[in-house]
């Protein structure tokens, strides 16, 4: 092991471990390592770096659909959306949970945000659920697994964070291709919510909806639902690009949240203003230490030697994707998502690529892994939210997790091996 990488390394580790945040630890341990390798001009280099990795027109989208994310979420789409999802499979035995699921994917979706979603559906129906009968930390659960698929369905920030980092990526592309990754996530939680309510006789006395109570459901989550009509439907026309679709999402959510349902008065916008700004502030600090640790790691020619070290433990292309993915699942249940894809995308897209691997389909397969983090001991963001929500404890979720950890890892297989299922879609704009 060079020095450089040891240096980085122990600094990094060191820094975890003293729980700096990601940021500054990717920042620190880089400039650390560059002023003991002796690069020329130690401070403007790293700067350098770091202004180059955030002078990307793509990252425009992150701070709108930050702001569209959190517009929405203060103008009453929740509660819009878990009636709408209700009178579509509320009818189920245990619909309750299907109707959880459900509501998380479309939030997810519009949003933008994991732990939004989760914050945002549990704080309904969680203590819904509670009251119907079911089992606390099973509720939580669902909640919790539920909100990860809004990271694969779009719009998505981290699938933009991935295609800066990954260069030459489209945005429009990538978002197609999270779709059926996405749906097939959510369909397989649904099942596991199927079989436990089937086994431990939640739900059975289900409200009915009759069809009547469709159609003003559907009209009341109407306007919400626009927005991915809008966004996606303009994206894949070739009306607009990903980065001015995040504006026309800004523009649609103020009108819903503002004019259209009311919930956000005029003097609300500064704060909500302020809290975008704070998020998007840690995003693109971190995508600019980031930039600069990729070029350090790209110096020491790490990447290259990662590549080498993989394809000399076996030539099969499935042991070497196995492989990856365990790291990829172990990297997420110690490190957010964000920062994991601009630390491990330079590392790993190289050695898919020499595998034939299409870079669109391993963005994919890296959100899907470290998604599944989100919802793992011991820094699993949403897993945290999700018993803050629901006043339980994490032991206690975590076995109730188990069996939706199985179905996510079935799911996780799928898409890791089936890639049609992730580039049908995109292939459509190249015919």
């Amino acid at each position: 092991m060079s020095l450089g990488i040891s240096i980085l390394l122990i600094a990094f580790i060191c820094m975890l471990l003293l729980e700096v945040p990601v940021a500054f630890v990717v920042g620190i341990s880089t400039l650390l390592t560059v002023i003991a390798l002796g690069y020329p001009q130690t401070l403007q280099t790293v700067a350098g770096d770091m202004l180059n990795g955030v002078d990307n027109f793509s990252l425009l989208a992150i701070p709108f659909f930050i702001l569209a994310g959190d517009l929405m979420g203060a103008g009453g789409l929740a509660s819009r959306l878990i009636q709408f999802a209700s009178v579509l499979v509320g009818r189920v035995p245990g619909g309750l949970s299907l109707v959880n699921t459900l509501t998380c994917m479309l939030f997810g979706s519009i949003s933008g945000s994991a732990a939004a979603a989760v914050s945002s559906i549990g704080n309904t129906l969680i203590p819904e659920m509670n009251q119907r009968g079911y089992d606390k930390d099973f509720n939580v659960a669902v909640t919790t697994s539920g909100s990860i698929t809004g990271l694969l369905i779009p719009p998505s920030n981290v699938m933009i964070v991935y295609a800066v980092v990954a260069s030459g990526i489209s945005v429009s592309k990538l978002f197609m291709a999270g779709i059926f990754p996405g749906l097939l996530l959510g369909a397989t939680i649904m099942l596991v919510c199927i079989a436990v309510c089937y086994k431990r006789g939640y739900g059975k006395n289900t409200t009915q909806q009759s069809l009547p109570n469709f159609f003003p459901a559907l009209f009341s989550a109407l306007p919400s639902l626009l927005l991915i009509v809008i966004v996606l439907g303009g994206i894949f026309s070739g009306w607009f690009t990903a980065t001015e679709a995040s504006a026309v999402a800004v523009i649609w959510s103020f009108f819903l949240a503002v004019i259209c349902y009311k919930q956000v008065q005029l003097k609300h916008l500064p704060a909500l203003l302020a809290r975008s700004a704070r998020t998007t502030g840690v995003v693109l600090f971190l995508v600019a230490t980031s930039s600069a640790m990729s070029q350090v790691l790209t110096l020491e020619q790490i990447p290259q030697l990662i590549s080498q070290s993989l394809i000399a433990l076996s030539n099969n292309p499935i042991a070497i994707l196995l492989l990856i993915n365990v790291i990829l699942l172990l990297v997420g249940t110690f490190m957010d998502i964000t920062p994991a894809i601009l630390i491990f995308t330079p590392i790993f897209l190289p050695v898919t690529t020499e595998l034939g691997m299409d870079p669109i389909h391993f963005g994919i397969v890296m959100i899907a892994n470290l998604s599944i983090g989100l919802c793992t001991p011991p820094v699993g963001t949403c897993l945290f939210v999700g018993c803050s929500v629901g006043k339980t404890s994490i032991a206690g979720v975590s076995r109730q997790m188990l069996p939706f950890y199985f179905a996510m890892l079935l799911a996780l297989l799928l898409i890791t091996f089936v890639p049609e299922i992730s580039l049908w879609l995109p292939s459509l704009l190249d015919s």
